[in-house]
């Protein structure tokens, strides 16, 4: 697994041992965990995990929800007394 700090460009790579980067960030990697203050400045530039083939819905699934999101609302009307 290898990441970027967007902050201050370091690259780690993934070994047996702890690593930071060492700005204000505090990006730490350890095995397969990346934590940081800010994930949104980190860059997964490459892992086995992160791309995932299986989906949790199946086709049948999907096809439903095409059809349901293309049903049209109907307004019901009531009488009062």
């Amino acid at each position: 697994m290898i990441v970027r700090c967007k902050q201050c460009n370091t690259e780690l790579s993934s070994s047996g041992k702890s690593q930071s980067c060492g700005c204000k960030n505090q990006m730490i990697l350890r095995d397969d965990v990346v934590t940081a203050v800010d994930l949104n400045d980190i860059v997964l530039i490459k892992s086995e995990d992160s791309i995932k083939d299986q989906g949790f819905l199946t086709t049948n699934d999907i096809k439903y929800h095409e059809e349901r999101r293309k049903r049209k609302i109907t307004k019901l009307t009531f009488e009062e007394r």
